[in-house]
């Protein structure tokens, strides 16, 4: 490493949501926390460890009020707490709060039971930490989210629109997650943005919930779907007399095969008139929803969109804080669970990304199956030190093993057969230094346009 001596090295994590009703209570990233922390325990480096928001999950904790939650908190996981305790007598361990955990700003006693296990919890908004000559901001993210803005910041009677969705729907998932064929409702946090619940939803039902029997006789429709749209089509052409040819050779085609060529047929026939009929109801019916939408947006129902952008707000509010203190040069949140690094005119704006388990969502390779959403866990944290009179940012990965083909079904897996998803993390990038890490130029030439941008420094 290129840290000079003495200066000190921060790691950052956020968004580990430790904590919730029933099923949300299991830690699925233990033994990896616990990895980590031990190896905090025994640095000989001049380390803090910065937990930049959601640390716990208090609004899906439901079962208590107030501090009573942490007594519970220290009940349910002690191994943890006795950990955090033994790691921050070595490195030291600062806390700050999330929209999730925001009752730790509400309550002055969290102060003294945190500090107990060697936690010093800031309650404020954010907070800043020198790097050599240069400032490091740090603030959780959810202000920027207007879902989840708190307005009357250490409140304890503060609800924004993100805290009923998780007492009520995150917790009660929570509650009644293992009542199904598979222990997967439990993994409603993990399904951003809220939007997709329930797309979710439909795609648990179909692939785990439904009756075997009634999903499979339902697969060779939805896998032909488009194939009888085209055949509906041909279909009504040489009915109509217009043009027979295509139609007639498939029929020849077929024909060859025998029994099994009527039976694909038959099969055929039943997708076909099924799908001409969807296609007749379905062509109204867009015109009618187009029209809906068109009022909707007239009368300005719906004048904003739930999702929020994960990226634009955070540089926006990046590019302040740089202009407010040129000396600041990394703007480090989390909140969106989406580990990223984009660079703004004067500095980086760095996301911690979770430890909870992330859903990426993937179409099927052919017809209309419910979309499947692929689990993997990327835990990691961000490494903040000075090096070459500037700020090296690097994410440090945790291995751990990816939980899809436990919790996918064989249909899930075949009809998304190479569609997995992009893992990599943004390489390490020295900024506020004038000049650019050496490996990072070299790679710079198979490097993609917003990669390059995250280097440049």
């Amino acid at each position: 490493m290129d840290t000079d001596e003495g200066e000190t090295v921060y790691y950052v994590i956020s968004d580990l949501h430790i904590g919730g009703d029933e099923q949300l209570g299991d830690i699925e990233f233990r033994d990896e926390l616990l990895a980590f922390l031990r190896r905090l325990e025994t640095t000989t480096e001049s380390a803090e460890l910065i937990i930049n928001g959601d640390a716990f999950g208090l609004w899906e904790l439901t079962t208590a009020e107030g501090v009573e939650k942490f007594d519970l908190l220290v009940e349910t996981y002690p191994e943890l707490f006795a950990q955090l305790r033994a790691t921050g007598e070595n490195t030291p361990i600062t806390l700050l709060p999330g929209n999730h955990d925001h009752e730790l700003a509400a309550y002055d006693e969290y102060c003294d039971r945190l500090a107990a296990y060697n936690v010093t919890l800031v309650q404020d908004l954010s907070m800043t930490r020198s790097v050599g000559e240069h400032i490091i901001y740090f603030e959780h993210g959810h202000q920027q989210d207007p879902n989840n803005r708190i307005e009357d910041f250490g409140n304890p009677s503060a609800r924004p629109l993100g805290y009923y969705y998780n007492t009520l729907v995150t917790s009660r998932a929570g509650q009644l997650s293992d009542r199904g064929r598979y222990n997967w409702l439990k993994d409603v946090q993990a399904v951003t943005p809220t939007e997709r619940m329930p797309v979710w939803l439909f795609s648990k039902y179909f692939y785990r919930e439904m009756n075997p029997v009634l999903r499979y006789s339902l697969v060779p429709f939805l896998l032909l779907f488009n194939v009888s749209v085209v055949l509906a089509v041909l279909a009504g052409l040489d009915l109509a007399g217009i043009w027979s040819l295509p139609f007639d050779w498939i029929t020849a085609f077929l024909r060859q095969f025998g029994r099994t060529g009527t039976a694909v047929w038959f099969l055929l026939a039943i997708n076909v008139a099924v799908a001409g009929l969807l296609v007749l109801v379905g062509i109204p019916l867009y015109f009618i929803r187009r029209d809906i939408r068109k009022t909707i947006n007239r009368f300005g129902v719906f004048e904003t969109d739930l999702s929020v952008d994960p990226i634009a707000p955070y540089e926006d509010a990046a590019e302040k804080v740089f202009k407010q203190d040129p000396d600041t040069v990394v703007y480090c949140y989390g909140h969106t669970h989406r580990p990223k690094q984009t660079e703004v005119e004067e500095g980086i704006v760095v996301n911690t990304g979770t430890w909870l388990k992330r859903l990426h969502r993937r179409d099927g390779l052919i017809g209309i199956l419910p979309p499947v959403f692929h689990p993997s866990y990327q835990l990691l944290a961000v490494r903040i030190e000075p090096c070459q009179g500037g700020v090296a940012v690097e994410y440090e990965e945790i291995e751990k093993s990816s939980p899809a083909t436990e919790e996918l079904t064989r249909t899930e897996r075949l009809f998304t057969i190479g569609r997995e998803s992009d893992f990599s993390l943004p390489d390490r990038t020295i900024v506020g230094s004038g000049t650019s890490n050496g490996s990072d130029e070299e790679s710079d030439e198979n490097a993609g346009p917003s990669e390059k941008a995250s280097r440049a420094g």
